[in-house]
C-alpha cells in the first residue's frame, strides 16, 4: 500500500513492471507525466540492493525527466526506466530484446533512451524490437552517444552559474572538481581542459581514471575526499542522492553544477542548506538537458548535430532565468527551477492527449 501512497504523492501516470525469468529480466519502467508529449528518459542498469531502492530510484528519475523536458521547453513528458542487474556482467541480446518489447507494449507512451549502465549497442538491440527508442547509431537515422551533447551543455549551465557568481564567464580562472569521470563526466572534463580550467576528479572505475589521465591534466583525489575538495565548482556526475545533511556542511565550493540526476536527496531540504550557505545551485534537471535535446531532435527522423547543440546552448539563458527568479523570490534556485517548470506544464496542460496525438503525427510515429 505504501507504493500507491508514494504513485499518488508524486504523481506518475503509469508504472510497469517487467519480468521474464527466462532472460533474467527484472525490470521497471515509470512514466511520470504525459502533458507535454510521450514519456522520454533513459534506461538504467544497476545492482540495486532491493526492489524498492531501485523503484525509488526510477520514480525520482522519471518525475525529474518531466521537469526537464519543460524548463528546456520541449514537447516531451517524463519517463525512465531501470534494469535490476549489473551492467559489466549482466548483459545480453535476449535480455534488451525483452525489454524492447515491454516498451512495446505501451504503444509510444514511454520513449526510451540510454543511460548510467547502457550504451548505443544495448539501445541498437531494443530497436530490433520497437521504435519507441532513441541513441541508436546515425545508420538507423539515430544520433549515437549523446554523452557528448550532454557535456556540452553542462559547460554552458556551468559558465552561466560562473557568470552570475563572479561576474566573468571565464572557465579558465576557475577550478572544477568532478565526481564521475565515464561517459558524460569524460567529456566534460576535456572541455574543460581545453577552457584552461584546474581540474580535480575522481571514479570508482580505474579504468576511467586511467584513460582520462592519459589524455588531461587532472588531480585524481579518492571518491570519499572529491566532495570536500577546495574548488571554485563542484560537478557531479554520477548517481544521485550525494547532496544531503550530512555532505552539505563539507562542500568547499561556490557553485554546484553537473550532470547527474537527482543531485539533491531532498529537494526543498537540500536546496535549502545550499542557498542558505551562499552556494549556487544549478538544478540538474535543468543543466544536463543536453542528452535530452539530443535525443528529441532524432524524433524528426532528420537528426541533425549542429542544431542539436545549437538548441543545447539555451540552457545557458534557462539557468539564468532561473538564477533570476531565485533572487527575485528569495528561493533557492531549487524552488524556482522547478516553478518554472510546473508553470509550463500547467499551461499546456488543458491540451492533454490530444497534444500528444498530434506531436505522435507530426513526427511519422
Amino acid at each position: 500500500m505504501e507504493v500507491f501512497h508514494e504513485l499518488a504523492e508524486m504523481g506518475h501516470e503509469r508504472v510497469l513492471l517487467c519480468s521474464n525469468p527466462d532472460v533474467g529480466l527484472k525490470a521497471i519502467i515509470a512514466v511520470h507525466s504525459t502533458v507535454l508529449g510521450p514519456g522520454l528518459g533513459g534506461l538504467r542498469m544497476w545492482p540495486f540492493k532491493s526492489f524498492d531502492e531501485a523503484l525509488t530510484d526510477v520514480l525520482r528519475l522519471s518525475r525529474g525527466m518531466t521537469y526537464k523536458a519543460a524548463s528546456a521547453g520541449l514537447n516531451l513528458g517524463g519517463g525512465k526506466a531501470v534494469i535490476i542487474g549489473d551492467s559489466k556482467t549482466d548483459k545480453s541480446e535476449e535480455l534488451f530484446r525483452s525489454f524492447g518489447r515491454f516498451v512495446d507494449s505501451l504503444g509510444g507512451l514511454y520513449i526510451t533512451a540510454e543511460d548510467v549502465g547502457t550504451d548505443m549497442e544495448d539501445m541498437e538491440l531494443i530497436h530490433s524490437e520497437t521504435r519507441w527508442v532513441t541513441g541508436v547509431s546515425p545508420a538507423h537515422g539515430g544520433s549515437g552517444d549523446p554523452s557528448i551533447v550532454t557535456a556540452w551543455g553542462v559547460l554552458q549551465g556551468m559558465t552561466a552559474a560562473v557568470k552570475w557568481q563572479y561576474d566573468t564567464s571565464e572557465l579558465g580562472k576557475r577550478s572544477v572538481a568532478i565526481q564521475g569521470l565515464g561517459s558524460v563526466g569524460y567529456y566534460l572534463a576535456k572541455q574543460l581542459a581545453k577552457e584552461g580550467a584546474k581540474l580535480f576528479g575522481t571514479d570508482i572505475d580505474q579504468e576511467a581514471i586511467d584513460k582520462i589521465s592519459s589524455e588531461i591534466d587532472i588531480e585524481i583525489v579518492g571518491p570519499d575526499e572529491i566532495l570536500e575538495v577546495d574548488c571554485d565548482v563542484f560537478a557531479p556526475c554520477a548517481l544521485g542522492a550525494i547532496l544531503n545533511e550530512k555532505t552539505i556542511p563539507n562542500l568547499k565550493c561556490q557553485i554546484v553544477a553537473g550532470a547527474a540526476n537527482n543531485q539533491l536527496e531532498n529537494e526543498r531540504r537540500d536546496g535549502k542548506a545550499l542557498f542558505e550557505r551562499g552556494i549556487l545551485y544549478a538544478p540538474d534537471f535543468v543543466i544536463n538537458a543536453g542528452g535530452l535535446i539530443n535525443v528529441y531532435n532524432e524524433l524528426g527522423g532528420d537528426y541533425n548535430r549542429e542544431r542539436a547543440l545549437r538548441m543545447t546552448r539555451g540552457i545557458y539563458l534557462n539557468l539564468m532565468g532561473v538564477f533570476e527568479i531565485a533572487k527575485e523570490q528569495g528561493v533557492s534556485t531549487a524552488v524556482a527551477a522547478e516553478t518554472l517548470a510546473e508553470r509550463r506544464i500547467e499551461r499546456v496542460k488543458g491540451l492533454g492527449s490530444r497534444h500528444w496525438g498530434r506531436f505522435i503525427s507530426a513526427n511519422g510515429r
